[in-house]
């Protein structure tokens, strides 16, 4: 039976289910028709035991059913769960999604903190917690599904109201930046940025740093960051519940990004870096720099060099299976992945959060040279750990943890899936696996499926060449190695190239044959019966040094 026809005749539902909560999740899954078929039983097995182990991170709160962490920490954090996490699962699970941004809303304190989490415990509000800014996954959440204006004036208002906390409590040296005032702040257990400071504020009061510090609080790069970004997408909500306030916020984020530059950017370094008390630069490369950029601070100029000096750099951040969380020439760097450690590790949550950073600026093939290791780590994988052993790929701390189970999702359709976009897009992306480790295949050709609005897409990647189904009747061939861009209609608007070679063949659509040589990064749009060049920008290749 050829790829096509056992991934039509797949039933996910013979998977694991334990009970009622179980089977409503499965129907909702069902209505998205996403399905995943391999030639290898390697990673199709990784994919479903993904899958089913998800279920068991997604937990009752009240009436609801939302989205926890999983593996060692119960409850669901801002800087994670709240964010980045939901919005990942918002392809899959849409209503868990929202469930679970509300959560951060329904237990905003008065005056205006959230909490960095919620627990069958009740919120917390210790500390702030912050990083992947929650006004995008929102926003993106809003546009996927057309949420409604009331979960859209409800959560502004929340995070409205947050942002006029932050400028309160956390700028107390007035220059405009957000501080830390402990590790916790940030995420960033273990990491040497934060020696000797303490894990978690004055008197566990998010408003209070230690007044015994010689160093607090830092001007904190990816925090001042996360406000940035938060106030770009605050400013498009605004204008799309028809506020007068996008301006304001527009202004604000200016502000925001000056502080950014002028306090926490070393331009001969091109790193950011927190700046304590006594106006010192805390020389710390970590993945703080990935999140500035997640953060859509700089543009594809300032990307690219810091793609060539430090992500892409083997003696920085890109190990064999990358991402590191500080860089590996620093003498602090610990490579040791069996607990909760950002001091090193390759951390599924830094993953997560990577292929925003990428595809802002175009780089999408360089994006999958991170990619390609990690999936072969991927199809080797049990317990879905918080961390990777950045030389072996092999498994380290906790399992069943919801970043890890939605990078292995979200890699799966971004490489070789049907992946919509906020924008009204379709990627359907033409690669397989590569087999980065022993030669060992990790997949030779794949399946994919999903439902876009009542319509069944079907997608079979081989190196030979891709085709895609649109409720049964063949739509589309394209060249292995490249993206096909459709509309939500089926209609194709253009091809990206998606291997460091060029790629040449033809596109077949819509009953005509359209002849295609494409470079990598390069995009073409369909006009007038041909393939017109509108984006090639090059390669921004690995270093070394």
């Amino acid at each position: 039976m050829d790829l096509l026809k056992r991934l039509q005749t797949m039933d996910i539902g013979g998977k694991p289910v334990r009970n009622a909560q179980d089977a409503q999740l499965l129907a909702e899954w069902r209505q998205s028709g996403v399905k995943f078929a391999a030639s290898s039983a390697r990673l199709e097995n990784v994919y479903y035991a993904a899958f089913s182990k998800l279920l068991h991170c997604i937990v009752p709160y009240g009436d609801e059913l939302v989205l926890q962490e999983g593996g060692a920490y119960a409850g669901c954090w801002l800087e994670s769960t709240g964010t980045i996490n939901a919005e990942v699962l918002s392809r899959f699970l849409p209503s868990v999604s929202e469930s679970t941004f509300r959560l951060f809303a329904r237990f905003q304190r008065a005056d205006g903190l959230m909490p960095y989490k919620v627990t069958g415990a009740g919120p917390a509000y210790r500390q702030i917690q912050l990083v992947t800014p929650l006004a995008r996954s929102v926003w993106n959440h809003y546009r996927f599904h057309n949420a409604g204006v009331s979960f859209l004036e409800e959560m502004y208002g929340a995070m409205s109201r947050f942002d006029e906390w932050l400028a309160r409590y956390r700028n107390t040296r007035g220059t405009g930046c957000v501080e830390a005032f402990c590790a916790f702040d940030t995420g960033h257990d273990l990491s040497p940025r934060f020696w000797h400071v303490p894990d978690t504020p004055h008197l566990s009061d998010a408003r209070l740093f230690s007044p015994e510090s010689p160093v607090l609080p830092f001007l904190a790069p990816d925090l001042t960051a996360n406000a940035y970004a938060q106030r770009i997408y605050l400013a498009r909500i605004a204008e799309e519940l028809g506020h007068s306030s996008a301006s304001d916020w527009l202004e604000k984020a200016s502000q925001s990004r000056q502080s950014l530059f002028s306090y926490c950017y070393d331009e001969a370094d091109g790193m950011f870096y927190d700046l304590d008390r006594s106006g010192c630069m805390v020389r710390i490369q970590s993945d703080v720099l990935l999140r500035v950029l997640a953060c859509e601070v700089g543009d594809r100029a300032f990307f690219d060099a810091a793609l060539k000096r430090y992500l892409l750099n083997t003696s920085k951040f890109f190990s064999k299976y990358p991402l590191t969380s500080i860089a590996m020439d620093d003498p602090r760097f610990d490579p040791s992945s069996s607990h909760n450690s950002w001091a090193g590790p390759v951390n599924f949550l830094t993953l997560l959060r990577t292929a925003h950073a990428f595809e802002h600026h175009g780089r999408v093939v360089e994006l999958t040279w991170l990619m390609y290791p990690i999936m072969s780590a991927m199809a080797r994988m049990t317990r879905f750990p918080q961390t990777l052993n950045a030389w072996t790929g092999e498994e380290g701390y906790t399992d069943t943890y919801s970043p890890a189970i939605l990078c292995v999702l979200d890699f799966v359709e971004r490489m070789s899936g049907i992946m919509p976009t906020p924008e009204g897009l379709l990627w359907c992306t033409g690669l397989v696996p590569y087999p980065m480790d022993h030669g060992e295949e990790v997949a030779e050709e794949t399946g994919y499926s999903r439902m876009v609005d009542g319509a069944l897409l079907e997608l079979v990647n081989t190196r030979h060449g891709c085709a895609l189904w649109r409720d049964g009747e063949l739509l589309l061939r394209f060249p292995y190695g490249t993206r096909a861009i459709l509309n939500r209609r089926g209609e194709l608007i253009g091809i990206t190239g998606m291997l460091a070679s060029d790629v040449e063949g033809s596109v077949q659509w819509s009953g005509r044959e359209y002849p295609l040589r494409i470079k990598g990064n390069e995009t073409q749009r369909l006009e007038g019966g041909s393939f017109v060049t509108v984006l090639d920008i090059g390669l921004v290749t690995p270093a070394y040094r």
